[in-house]
């Protein structure tokens, strides 16, 4: 299973920003993102997600609550 979660660096060390229930000895891959590349994916991401979820189509569902 692929699981995302962020991080930051402290002391040399990742710093989970949430919990996350990894199991000792798990093995990860670190992506480093600069700033920039940061705003990048999460403004590509939001794009997405508006394009899924804020569509008139959907708007059928809320005549149903």
């Amino acid at each position: 299973m692929v699981k995302t979660v962020w991080a930051t660096v402290r002391d040399g060390k990742l710093e989970l920003l949430e919990s996350s229930e990894l199991e000792e000895g798990s093995q990860v891959l670190v992506t480093v993102l600069s700033s920039d590349e940061k705003e990048f994916w999460q403004q590509a991401s939001q794009t997405s997600l508006n394009k899924i979820w804020n569509n008139l189509e959907d708007d059928v569902y809320n005549e149903l609550l």
